[in-house]
């Protein structure tokens, strides 16, 4: 019995189309992360495969990548769309994450090398200097790569690849309450804190510390989703009063 194998110029197209995708994939998935295209925004597949000089196949084969991620939605008859992530939804992965991040903080605090802690100190140090120039964009680019570094420094695989999923989707509510320049000093003095209790070598205070800014944050999120709510009403009373 003979096998029947693939031609090369078969396979060659195959990775190369493969390879493609995943380009693609990452670069709508950064530009997700970092704001370009807001909560709720709709993901053209012809105007995305014309700026990124592809085809559409990968761009489409890119969108369901991003749907499983959690990113998007794919709206039958109406199109792509970035995901607007709902509070319970969000608060509900605030509280996964902060369970795994106070495992994290445990681990590194008894674990972390002395490369690591410079690492992260230099991170947090950039992210203070974000806030002096009042950068939120690039603060927020850099709190995510923080949590992402020590995640993968604990080195543990699955958690790192489950949390990644997480704070993908929760990055969409991050990013807004990180919009608001005054939480950047409170954010940075989080981080600082984190950095310390890791370096101090206690378990308990380094699971601590990293827990509470989660849940901290997660506070933050509820009150400004709620202020969001009321001027929002504020406005439309105004607006039908003035009609």
């Amino acid at each position: 019995m003979s096998l029947s194998l693939a031609s090369p110029n078969a396979t060659i197209a195959l990775l190369q189309s493969s390879s493609l995708t995943t380009v693609v994939q990452q670069d709508i998935e950064r530009a997700i992360l970092a704001g370009e295209y807001a909560p709720g925004s709709k993901l053209v597949e012809a105007t995305l495969a014309e700026k990124m000089g592809v085809s559409r196949g990968p761009v489409r084969e890119a969108f369901r990548m991003l749907e499983e991620a959690g990113l998007v939605r794919n709206e039958k008859n109406r199109g792509v769309f970035v995901r607007d992530i709902p509070m319970d939804e969000a608060v509900e992965i605030f509280d996964l994450r902060a369970v795994m991040d106070e495992l994290v903080g445990r681990q590194l605090a008894v674990n972390i090398t002395p490369v690591q802690l410079r690492e992260i100190k230099a991170l947090v140090e950039a992210m203070e200097r974000a806030v002096k120039a009042n950068d939120t964009r690039n603060y927020h680019l850099l709190n995510l790569k923080f949590h992402d570094r020590l995640v993968e420094m604990a080195g543990n695989r699955k958690l790192t690849s489950i949390y990644r999923k997480l704070i993908k989707e929760l990055a969409l509510f991050r990013r807004l309450n990180l919009a608001d320049g005054w939480l950047l000093p409170i954010s940075a003095g989080e981080h600082r804190q984190i950095v310390k209790a890791i370096a101090s070598g206690n378990a308990e205070a380094a699971g601590k510390a990293m827990f509470d800014h989660v849940m901290e944050s997660k506070v933050r999120t509820i009150e400004n989703d709620l202020h969001r709510q009321t001027r929002a009403a504020t406005s439309r009373s105004t607006e039908h009063r003035s009609a």
